[in-house]
């Protein structure tokens, strides 16, 4: 399986046994664009495109018509995934470097200042779009479908992409910040790049950020929050819960906000107009 290898393992219990699991793989993945490294991050390494166009669209580091070419070098201790990227998005980076070494789940690991973290993001629009309490809980019941990795090894984040009805994407790492990125930019790539991001029974390759959900399978912090504003989603879904601050934020951004999402329940946190069946906003 990509992104994953079988290790060797002695199970302790009514007796001893030898065997082997199936555990995802986490690598150094470095994010060189225009020949700097803006970012090093540990990652399960497939969907190594996606990543690396979801980081810099959710980062502010370039927008998707920005990015000229990627390449994945194979190094001795990891990936080098090289970004090219227009003039313009090159000015732009120069102007706001980051390294971001550090542990899989750290989502601002090395940012050197406060406005970096807490970088404005334009609010979400408002298109209309809404969902029923059915369609919540239907989307948080595919969700399990799509997690392959997560099944093989139950060591694994996924971000999946509700829309029409059903899932069309879904990205699974080690990382909840990289799943994300992988997949905004496999979403991105779906509506730029048709050929290269397969369709889903009769869906169009084309999406619409503002006409669909992100559904999670971590707790929601400010920093996924931020992630999609940038992707232009109105809805986030989580199956954990949020931070006190990421709550003020999609409320600040004009997201809806939805956590602790099982089968039968959910609880909504901000802007809950776009709930079908309920008027009133949860402040």
């Amino acid at each position: 399986m990509l992104g994953a290898r079988s290790v060797p393992r002695l199970t302790f219990g009514a007796a001893i046994a030898a065997g082997e699991r199936v555990l995802p793989e986490e690598v150094g993945v470095a994010l060189t664009f225009n020949g700097t490294t803006q970012a090093v991050m540990m990652a399960t390494p497939d969907n190594l495109a996606d990543f690396a166009t979801g980081f810099a669209l959710t980062e502010g580091l370039a927008r998707p018509e920005e990015i000229e070419s990627i390449t994945v070098v194979e190094l001795d201790r990891g990936l080098d995934v090289q970004v090219w990227v227009t003039p313009a998005a090159e000015a732009r980076l120069k102007d706001r470097r980051r390294t971001m070494a550090g542990p899989v789940g750290c989502g601002l690991c090395g940012i050197d200042s406060l406005e970096q973290a807490l970088r404005d993001v334009p609010p979400i629009r408002h298109s209309g779009f809404t969902m029923t309490p059915a369609q919540i809980k239907a989307a948080v019941a595919a969700l399990p479908g799509q997690q392959t990795l997560h099944d093989a090894t139950r060591a694994v984040h996924c971000a999946a992409w509700w829309t029409d009805g059903r899932l069309t994407h879904a990205r699974e790492d080690v990382g909840r910040h990289n799943a994300l990125d992988k997949l905004a930019g496999a979403m991105v790539r779906a509506s730029t790049h048709p050929t290269v991001a397969p369709t889903v029974g009769c869906v169009l390759a084309r999406t619409d950020p503002g006409r669909g959900a992100i559904v999670l399978t971590s707790r929601v912090s400010i920093d996924l929050v931020q992630k999609v504003a940038t992707l232009g989603a109105p809805i986030l879904i989580a199956v954990s819960s949020p931070t006190a601050d990421a709550v003020t934020l999609a409320e600040t951004l004009g997201i809806t906000l939805i956590a602790q999402a099982r089968a039968d329940c959910f609880d909504v946190y901000t802007h809950t107009d776009r709930i079908a069946t309920e008027t009133e906003h949860v402040r």
